[in-house]
């Protein structure tokens, strides 16, 4: 069916145009009928199939970038914008949690480097005073587009040598032996700052996730702690519910 022959269908519904128009286009793209990372047509080619006005299919694509199904690009277009869940028993690194989404990971690096542990550092990881850490800056990006900006640090007797780490921590951390096997994680709602806002593509104030993991060893040595803030309107998180 058209998008046209779907408005058509709608024609009981008393809400306004622009909420049924988007209401067909969130739909579809939930059925898998547009494609995540697929390019909308323009707002005048909708408009002209569907026999409405711009200013209404504008007010429908604006309401579903609002909603997160849609993004845009600058000087590119409107595209079906990829979000994300990821279950919450699930430990396993940014990379490869994307890659089985069948989406495509990336970094846009702002720190990587050697530092003196800080005082909260020393006591979460049990470190001496004068213990080295490694730090890695990043914003993380889902088939380009920027998802989360995450802070990682690791003790540097886990992982001498920083410039191991080029997609991903998990696996340069399984080179030398010591990736987490088990995690804790805690998720909290927050507005974005300045600078997360800056970094992420939304505006400050903008609903995000603020996710610390600490990841363990086999013998329950604490290796990785890591604190990231994702896009409320990308990411998700589900949780698998079982009866007692």
């Amino acid at each position: 069916m058209s998008l046209s022959q779907d408005l058509l269908a709608r024609q009981e519904d008393s809400s306004p145009i622009y909420l049924r128009l988007a209401a067909i286009l969130r739909e579809k793209v939930q059925q898998g009928e547009f494609a995540v990372g697929a390019a909308l047509r323009s707002e005048r080619d909708i408009a002209a199939r569907m026999s409405v006005s711009r200013v209404t299919v504008r007010k429908a694509v604006d309401l579903l970038m609002r909603e997160g199904v849609l993004s845009r690009k600058q000087g590119s277009g409107t595209f079906v914008a990829p979000r994300v869940e990821q279950p919450s028993s699930l430990l396993a690194g940014f990379s490869e949690d994307l890659r089985r989404r069948g989406l495509r990971a990336g970094s846009v690096w702002l720190e990587k480097s050697t530092d003196m542990a800080s005082p909260v550092e020393v006591i979460a990881f049990g470190l001496s005073v004068n213990a080295s850490v490694k730090r890695f800056r990043r914003i993380r990006t889902a088939n380009g587009e920027p998802l989360a900006l995450e802070h990682a640090i690791v003790p540097e007797i886990f992982l001498p040598d920083h410039n191991r780490v080029t997609a991903s921590l998990y696996t340069a951390l399984a080179e030398v032996g010591n990736k987490p096997v088990t995690g804790l994680q805690r998720v909290t709602a927050s507005l974005a700052d300045s600078e997360e806002a800056q970094h992420l593509g939304v505006p400050p104030g903008a609903a995000v996730l603020q996710i610390e993991r600490r990841g363990y060893l086999a013998d329950g040595t604490m290796v990785e702690l890591t604190r990231s803030a994702y896009r409320g309107d990308r990411y998700d998180f589900v949780s698998e519910l079982r009866a007692i």
